[in-house]
Order: C-alpha cells, then structure tokens, then sequence
C-alpha cells in the first residue's frame, strides 16, 4: 500500500514538472510562430525563427530528460553506434511499443542531435494548441488519398507526393530527424498475431508509408538511423513511467546508408522497384527482430 502511494505521489508530481516545463518552453515558441506568421516560406527570417523554435522545443526536452535521469528509478543503456551531426538531416526508423518511445528517443539522443520532426495526418494541424506548434516547428503535414478517391478521380494519383515534397521543403535548410515508427501502431501479441506477423518481436513495417518518406526528403539525407528499443521487463504507458513502475530500457542506434535506387525509383507505379524496397526493408526488420530476441537474453535483462 505504501509502495502504491509513493508511486502515485511521485506520478503526480513528474506529471506537474511536464506540464509546467511545457508551459514555459511553449509561451516562447508561440511568440515565433506569430512572426513566422508574417515571413514568406523560404526566406532567411524565417529560417532563422524555425531554427529557434526548434532550439526551444530542444530545450523543452532536455528539461524533460533530465527530470526523467534524476527523480525516476528507470535504468538507462543506451548504446549509439552513430556519428551524428547537430546541423544533420536524418530519417529514423524506430520499432514501436509504448508511448514512452518518444521519451526514450529524447534521452537517447539528448542534445547531441537535431530535434525530432514527425510526418502528420493533415487533418492533425486542426488539433487545438498542438496543431499551431506542429506547424511552427515544420512538421510536415501529409495529406493522404485512398485508393477509392484515387479511381473516383485519377487525377489524384501522385499528387499525396507532391504536397507532402512541398512540405519538406519548409525544413529544406534546416537540421532534424524525422521519424518514422514503422509499424504504424504500438506493438503487441494480439496484433502481432492478428496480422500473422513474421517476426516474434515485432509487426509487419508499413513498407509504402516508409519508401514515401524516402522519396519526400530526398538525397539531402545524412543517413537512415535504425533504432531498437527494448523494454526488457515488459513496457508500460506514460503513467507507468511517471510513476517508477518502468524497470529497464534498452536502446541501440545504427547508422545506414540507404540504397540511393530507393530515393530514384517509385514505388507506387514501379512493381518490381516496390519489390526490391520490400525485401530490403524485410532484411532490416529481420535484424532488428534478431536484436530484440538478443538483448532480452542477455543475463541481467
């Protein structure tokens, strides 16, 4: 019982530090967002505030990692197999299992790397208050159509391409890794084996989604990131975190080069382009399969 309280007591108080650390990180990035509001896409002023706001929301990150590393019993290895540079471009592909991945990939990469940017719905920048930071931080929005408004209007075909290559070039100048979680959705048996997955610790990648975000970014990449994140006691939500209910985290950080044909070739309208991205991303989820299986035998996990 007193093993409970302490944990909601500690729970209450870490979920107070976030909301106040956001409170104060966000009051500056909205005052860049209102003059981004007012500078032509592209431009020097604007770069120069999109940096900021980034640089804030970095900040806004630290802070939160450091009340994780400090007032929380969570055990950290974090291995980095990486040379990564501050003013870099990266894509990361990363497994998915909790919603405290996101937590992880902060303190993973603390302040040695670009913010995180995310691919979003369109419909997301409506959101109130999240949707006007997403967009000052030039997350980029896609927009998304369906094979049915595709065949009900043929015009459509590629144009989900083109608006999501637009939205890139808002962060053409600018430093970040953009993240992908493969799987589309947070991992667990029932959908693993709903899916009838090939692999033990993880669900089938979403393939289109990821050769998408290659072809929307380009060359101008550094390099892929593939990341593994293992929770060896068993993942837990946000709550579980907060609360000092989450025992152990593993994490390692590869560096890749990816193939420059899969930058070139496309997938949508090339079968057997598609085909050769698919084993190629099958080989790499095959790996990361093989990881995970590792390290949860590694004695003390």
């Amino acid at each position: 019982m007193s093993k409970s309280l302490s944990g909601f007591v500690l729970g209450c108080v870490m979920a107070m530090l976030l909301v106040v650390n956001t409170v104060f990180w966000a009051t500056p990035v909205y005052v860049c967002i209102f003059f981004k509001l007012f500078t032509p896409v592209g431009s020097r002023p604007r770069d120069a505030l999109s940096r900021l706001a980034a640089a804030l929301a970095q900040n806004w990150a630290m802070c939160n990692t450091w009340f994780v590393e400090h007032f929380l019993p969570t055990r950290w290895d974090v291995r980095i197999d990486a040379s990564v540079d501050k003013q870099g471009q990266y894509l990361v592909c990363a497994n998915h299992q909790s919603w405290n991945d996101i937590v992880v990939l902060m303190k993973t990469f603390g302040n040695k790397a670009p913010f995180f940017k995310f691919f979003l719905k369109q419909e997301l920048i409506w959101v109130p208050v999240l949707g006007l930071v997403w967009w000052g931080l030039d997350y980029p929005f896609m927009k998304r159509y369906t094979p049915s408004q595709i065949k009900k209007n043929p015009a459509l075909k590629g144009k989900d391409m083109e608006t999501t290559r637009k939205a890139c070039e808002r962060f053409r100048n600018q430093p970040g890794l953009v993240l992908n979680f493969l799987e589309g959705t947070r991992f667990s048996v029932e959908k693993r084996d709903r899916q009838q997955s090939p692999y033990q610790h993880l669900l089938r990648p979403k393939a289109g989604g990821f050769a998408f975000a290659l072809g929307a970014l380009g060359e101008r990449l550094n390099s892929l990131l593939d990341i593994t994140i293992v929770y060896p006691q068993g993942s837990t939500g946000l709550w579980g975190l907060l609360s000092g209910r989450l025992g152990k985290v593993v994490v390692e950080v590869r560096q890749l080069t990816v193939p420059h044909e899969f930058f070139v070739g496309s997938y949508e309208a090339d079968p057997e382009h598609r085909r050769r991205f698919q084993l190629w991303l099958g080989q790499l989820w095959q790996e990361k399969d093989a990881r995970i299986a590792a390290i949860l035998a590694e004695p003390g996990a």
